[in-house]
């Protein structure tokens, strides 16, 4: 049984857990993405884009140590008065060996210059927090590489290349309607665990909602 003291004791600093700060899209786009991450799930036994509630990341995996109210507390301030932007969902694409709904771009097909921005901001802000891990390397904010998406299957089909072909196919028959857009107004933070953050994390992945912080809308 938990006592009241083991509630209320300071984490190790040692304690295994990753924050991440996300965008979260609206919830008829979380819809679409839990149905299907679960429709993979109960056809190919594929967990780990629905082991995340569904977002888009900003910066992910961040170890802060003791730092988490510091955290809290830079983001406050970051978005304190940042407006929201418009976010378009180009729809399913493959990214690396996975599938995402891809909202990196604008509908011309310009890149969404505001996501990149804010998550460059993000990664500023929180970066006096950062404490240097190895197992994985630090995913931080890289402008050449980022790309804005929802993952619906991921790092399952490095493990299962042999199935990337059907795991498409099976993507696109489900025909899951999804908002072309959605505004892009809400930021949240999780802390997340893992028993083995070097290995198949997402076997062992758990998470909790710390902060939601909303953007004005123009």
């Amino acid at each position: 049984m938990t006592k009241d003291s083991d509630r209320t004791r300071p984490r190790d600093d040692s304690d295994p857990f990753r924050y991440g700060i996300y965008l979260r899209p609206d919830p008829q786009t979380c819809r679409a993405v839990t149905v299907v991450t679960d429709q993979l799930r109960a056809q190919y036994g594929l967990i780990s884009a629905g082991a995340f509630p569904p977002h888009a990341t900003l910066v992910g995996s961040q170890p802060f140590g003791f730092a988490e109210q510091d955290v809290i507390d830079a983001l406050s301030t970051l978005l304190a008065d940042r407006p929201a932007f418009p976010v378009h969902n180009a729809g399913v694409r493959g990214q690396g060996q996975g599938f995402v709904y891809d909202v990196s771009e604008n509908a011309d097909g310009s890149v969404n210059t505001a996501f990149v921005a804010l998550a460059r901001d993000v990664d500023r802000a929180i970066a006096p927090f950062r404490r240097p891990v190895h197992n994985p390397e630090n995913n931080d904010f890289r402008p050449e590489s980022f790309r804005a998406h929802l993952s619906l299957a991921s790092h399952d089909l490095y493990v299962r290349p042999d199935l990337r072909d059907e795991v498409a196919d099976f993507i696109r028959g489900l025909d899951v309607p999804v908002p072309t857009g959605f505004a892009g107004d809400t930021v949240v933070l999780y802390r997340t665990s893992s028993a083995d953050w070097s290995g198949r994390w997402w076997q062992t992945l758990t998470w909790e909602h710390l902060r939601t912080w909303k953007l004005p809308l123009d």
